[in-house]
């Protein structure tokens, strides 16, 4: 073979490694960002369509209603316990921090988080809705499938 063929073979795979590094790495820094939307009921017994469930120390967003007299509030920091339900399960969540003015029990919420065992969640970020007439769209289209589901 030529010195000029080999020098151009080699440059050709020195590209070819250093984009398939990089697109190794941008996919991999992807994945680990990404939070995916479960309701309590799906993280119990699956998603609907697939029946994966989220693995312990995964990252997500769980929307539910907050059960009523569920909250749980620490009377000497700011660490709050509180279960969300759904239509299929009840899930534990707790979360260090000021919630926001509107969260209220028998209210939807959405918690951001890392699942801890199969049915708690330690929350970073807790969201409310802003007023009685508004639910997320992710929640409600969730809890109207279980609610489709759960009919005979």
């Amino acid at each position: 073979m030529q010195t000029r063929r080999k020098t151009r073979l080699y440059i050709v795979l020195a590209v070819l490694g250093g984009l398939g590094l990089t697109i190794s790495l941008t996919l991999y820094a992807l994945s680990s960002n990404i939070d995916l939307f479960y309701t309590p009921g799906e993280i119990i017994y699956g998603k609907t369509e697939s029946l994966a469930k989220p693995h312990v120390g995964q990252r997500l967003r769980i929307g539910g209603y907050v059960q009523p007299g569920s909250v749980i509030r620490d009377k000497h920091t700011l660490d709050v316990r509180f279960k969300l339900y759904d239509a299929r399960g009840v899930i534990e969540v707790s979360y260090r921090g000021i919630l926001p003015d509107l969260f209220r029990e028998g209210q939807g919420v959405v918690a951001q988080g890392v699942l801890d065992n199969s049915r708690h969640i330690t929350a970073r970020q807790v969201l409310a809705k802003h007023d009685e007439n508004y639910t997320p769209p992710e929640v409600k289209n969730a809890m109207q499938a279980a609610q489709k589901e759960a009919q005979p």
